[in-house]
């Protein structure tokens, strides 16, 4: 399974005279009309089958429909001139910044699921359970739907059947630094919510999610209660959400921050919904020790941020040693092919931003093992394939290498890619070139490799210790194998040097892939290059299969 995050609003913008806090007329906005059969067979042919379509679901946005009854969020709980993805407005909408016609905005959001569908791609969208806007109010509700906190006792600041938690008697309080802004706006909100990332103040601070209020699904957090039986008022209004968006046809669901949802709700909602449907479930997730509890409640597939990514990160920012990955793969316990591998999301830095690695070539060690570790999904960015920097600062987000949420941005070397809507990488730039082969060879090689799909993992660090002609620094290598299906991949995590090394393969691991020491030459065949280099099989245990690596150098070899 490969996954394209495809943040829709700028995935398809297409300008490029952008001003600074830009609103949507003088800066554009990407539209589901933009992923058109020209784009998804481009995202095919990429080697994608899995296509996040985020931030579709309406949010908070300095935009307004009057038209349709959509008003501006108040300036001071939106973060951004188009508003966080994340701070939702009404669970059963689509968003009207990312259609042609606003008014027939759900129409053209089936539209898209259609395509994909019929490109033989699957559609997963975000799910956000843990908070919604503070100024939520649904307008494309079911008529015998009940609006959040309809029903709310707002004297206490919990139970059980509340929607949301409050601070009685006491007025929200804007966070100081929109001050600026409260000196001509007001915003009023009595008695006060807890704010999304669990403050129970009414006075979070500019960097909590002030613009969310937390849901509640019946833990009283300032009590340490678990309240869930009878189930709680919120458990049958998400069950009721999720079921809606699979008859809206949509394959799977990334659960935004899962985790800060109690776990016995995710075993009777994803119990409840299998029922009739059969969606991925991928949790956000990062805590290690609620990993196995969240797949037995019925999640596939969980974020390995605090893992894999986390540890990658440490070897290029500061200097961790390669053979560190060893770690990561032993603390699973056996977890390693549900885990979500990835190297860019809307939350982490680019890779080839200034902020990261600067240098998108020097990042594709990280990706390669990102994508070869395990049998799980590995998921990239839109514009990742790119060399996407996002350099300078857009508006409400600052230059800190991250594509901003909130603001109406563009992605320039993506634009390279666009060609215009064309998706024919026209205006690519040579060295654009080389990187979008290396993705589009690594992710369709990927779909078609048994070793990958199905393969085992067996880690050659113990065999290649620092004593030897190898570099446990900065040089990582394993196999992958399945049947006559083998794999050995070396990495060069040093960007600067080379590496010369001879990579053993120890006796049981040659067993392991029906290899026999007899004497008899083994081809190696690089993947990426098509190069073969002979080996007698009887030297592999001792002097090892010897290479050179370049800096940054990736070595697939089928053997």
């Amino acid at each position: 399974m490969n996954i394209y995050q495809l943040f829709v609003r700028t995935f398809g913008n297409k300008n490029k005279d952008v001003v600074f806090d830009g609103d949507k007329s003088q800066n554009k906005c990407g539209t589901f009309v933009d992923i058109d059969n020209r784009a998804l067979n481009a995202l095919k042919a990429l080697g994608i089958t899995h296509i996040w379509l985020t931030g579709v679901i309406r949010h908070s946005s300095m935009t307004s429909y009057p038209e349709l009854g959509i008003k501006s969020t108040n300036p001071l709980i939106t973060k951004g001139k188009a508003g966080s993805p994340y701070s939702i407005m009404d669970y059963y909408d689509i968003d009207p910044d990312l259609v042609v016609n606003p008014q027939d905005r759900m129409a053209e959001f089936e539209d898209v699921v259609a395509r994909i569908h019929e490109k033989g791609m699957k559609v997963i969208m975000d799910f956000i359970p843990n908070h919604l806007a503070r100024e939520y109010k649904s307008l494309c509700k079911p008529y015998d739907v009940e609006e959040f906190g309809e029903c709310d006792n707002k004297n206490v600041s919990f139970s059980k059947d509340n929607n949301f938690y409050y601070c009685p008697n006491q007025e929200f309080v804007v966070p100081c630094q929109q001050s600026a802004l409260a000196e001509s706006l007001q915003f009023h909100e009595f008695p006060a919510k807890a704010s999304g990332n669990d403050v129970f103040s009414p006075s979070p601070s500019v960097n909590d999610w002030y613009d969310t209020v937390k849901l509640n699904y019946g833990v009283d957090y300032q009590n340490n209660n678990r309240c869930f039986e009878p189930i709680p008022n919120t458990w049958y209004k998400m069950l009721d959400i999720m079921t809606y968006w699979c008859e809206k046809g949509v394959d799977g669901f990334r659960v935004d921050m899962a985790e800060m949802v109690p776990v016995e709700f995710w075993r009777w909602s994803i119990n409840m919904l299998r029922e009739n449907y059969e969606p991925i479930m991928i949790a956000e997730i990062y805590q290690p020790h609620l990993y196995k509890e969240f797949i037995y409640a019925g999640f596939d597939y969980l974020y390995d941020k605090v893992g894999l990514y986390n540890t990658l990160e440490n070897i290029y920012r500061y200097g961790q040693r390669a053979d560190t990955i060893t770690n990561v793969w032993n603390s699973l316990q056996g977890l390693g092919d549900v885990m979500l591998r990835f190297m860019e999301n809307h939350d982490e830095l680019r890779l080839a931003s200034e902020h990261f690695v600067g240098d998108a070539f020097k990042a594709l060690p990280a990706v390669a093992m990102a994508a070869l570790m395990n049998r799980g999904p590995f998921m990239i960015y839109n514009g990742q394939e790119s060399g996407e920097d996002a350099k300078g600062a857009p508006g409400f987000s600052g230059d800190d290498g991250r594509t901003s949420i909130f603001d109406y941005a563009v992605m320039p070397k993506h634009q390279n890619w666009m060609s215009d809507g064309k998706f024919d990488g026209n205006d690519f730039t040579d060295e654009q070139k080389q990187l979008f082969a290396f993705y589009s060879k690594l992710l369709n090689f990927r779909l078609n490799s048994a070793a990958i799909n199905k393969g085992a993992f067996y880690d050659l660090m113990w065999v290649n210790p620092w004593y030897s002609n190898f570099d446990p620094q900065y040089v990582y290598a394993f196999l992958r194998y399945h049947d006559e299906d083998r794999l050995l991949v070396v990495i060069n995590f040093n960007l600067n040097e080379s590496r010369y090394c001879q990579v053993k393969i120890s006796d049981d691991a040659l067993e392991y892939m029906n290899l026999q020491p007899n004497g008899q030459m083994l081809t190696a065949v690089d993947v990426m290059t098509g190069e073969e280099i002979q080996y007698n099989i009887n030297e592999i245990g001792t002097k090892g299969i010897e290479m050179n690596l370049k800096p940054a150098d990736v070595k697939i070899l089928k053997l």
